[in-house]
């Protein structure tokens, strides 16, 4: 196998990804009590590790207990205890693959149904129509609440270092709490936190110097950003590329590139032709806009599942390739590439009229196949939307009862105080 897509690739940090393939960072829902991963997350990372890929990202970590994006998210904080993560980073790396874990803060994009907080950068609420009150209302943050922040994603990235994973990806992308910050649509601070985009990339780059000053060297720092939030006014790819300039100085490794929030779900393809051809690798033209004369490598995840466009990816001067529901079906998709075999079966887009509802399907059809593997067994082909919905929904309902009984018996949760950061040297 010839192809760009199987050589090594050497980050800043000097840690070589085997060859240019990952798989993204999606919600595995696993969570078990305590927010912990345990033996389910195990065998499904030891799965995926042992596909091929160079590099693997785990779906959000929460960074702070009280804020969550679904109920079965990982918490990785101060008082979690290191040993399921160390087993979960053994399994990842077993065959040889790079293993990081993106670590996450929801902001106000939040469940209603969950004790905690909801944050944002203002108390605009997040607007998904008939969906809406699903989604907690925010209050702005204030200095001691960001200050906090920042150490939470230094504490987190510390403790994967301690766990033995390989980096950390910082979550910008999507509608989090990062992004909610970028975006001018949804920052209408005054303050030093918001106005210019400056300004706006302040509380993301003040978490990755925080970061990168608590991690040793060789530990990767990567970014997940939007090229774009696909709404009027929003940050844009005019945005993107000077957000990434801005990282280069500050210690990134890779900035990997998506799009879209819960108001415009543009990540999972809504905004893109219904035909294969057309739904793969739907940000490509704005990732090989971003590549020319970037000081840093860039990754693109979006709807890519066959070989041939994932070398058109590397061939527009992206670096990796980044695939998420490709591996739900198709775990073992790098090996299989490298004997000139395509994927086992793609999932088929849900093209219902309400686009929140339909990405959330589509996620739940990626779930299901997750939560297959995560129990021993292969990826269902023939799952339906509806099932995997309620499915979903089920699970969830169970999740957040063991969540709301974890957060009563959890000494502290409301403090916002965090302990500080001993750097590694």
């Amino acid at each position: 196998m010839s192809s760009v897509l199987f050589s090594p690739l050497r980050l800043r940090s000097g840690r070589v990804l085997r060859n240019r393939i990952a798989k993204a960072a999606m919600d595995e829902g696993l969570a078990a009590y305590g927010q912990l991963p345990d033996e389910r997350m195990v065998a499904l990372y030891r799965r995926w590790g042992a596909g091929g890929a160079g590099l693997l990202i785990t779906g959000n970590v929460m960074v702070h207990a009280e804020a969550l994006v679904t109920p079965g998210c990982v918490v990785f904080d101060a008082d979690s205890p290191l040993e399921p993560f160390a087993a979960w980073a053994q399994a990842g790396k077993a065959a040889g693959a790079t293993l990081l874990m993106q670590i996450s803060h929801p902001g106000r994009q939040a469940p209603a149904n969950l004790p905690g907080v909801v944050w944002g950068p203002s108390d605009l609420p997040v607007d998904i129509g008939a969906l809406s009150s699903r989604i907690g209302k925010p209050v702005a943050m204030d200095a001691a609440q960001i200050s906090a922040t920042i150490e939470r994603f230094a504490t987190t990235a510390l403790r994967a270092q301690q766990a033995g994973f390989d980096g950390v990806e910082i979550h910008a992308a999507h509608g989090y709490l990062l992004s909610q910050f970028l975006s001018p649509l949804v920052n209408n601070r005054s303050d030093e936190w918001g106005g210019s985009l400056e300004n706006r990339a302040r509380l993301l780059l003040e978490v990755v110097h925080a970061v990168r000053e608590a991690v040793s060297p060789e530990f990767i720092v990567a970014v997940k950003l939007n090229s774009a939030d696909f709404q009027r006014g929003g940050f844009d790819a005019d945005d993107a590329r000077k957000v990434i300039d801005l990282l280069a100085p500050a210690g990134v490794d890779l900035v990997e590139l998506s799009g879209g929030s819960f108001e415009s779900p543009a990540m999972s393809g809504r905004r893109a032709d219904s035909r294969t051809r057309a739904r793969e690798a739907y940000f490509l033209d704005l990732a090989a806009e971003l590549a020319v004369g970037s000081p840093l490598p860039l990754m693109l995840t979006g709807g890519i599942t066959r070989q041939e466009t994932a070398d058109r990816v590397v061939a527009s001067g992206v670096e990796v390739v980044g695939m998420g529901t490709a591996f739900t079906l198709t775990p073992d998709l790098p090996n299989r590439w490298r004997e000139n075999l395509e994927a086992s079966g793609t999932l088929q887009p849900v093209n219902w009229p309400n686009k929140t509802l339909a990405m959330a399907t589509e996620l739940s059809l990626a779930r299901y196949q997750i939560h297959r593997m995560a129990d021993g067994k292969d990826p269902r082909m023939s799952a339906g939307p509806v099932f995997a919905l309620l499915r979903d929904q089920i699970g969830d309902q169970r999740s957040a009862r063991r969540y709301r009984s974890w957060m009563k018996s959890r000494a502290g949760a409301r403090d916002a105080t965090v302990a500080p950061v001993r750097p590694i040297r």
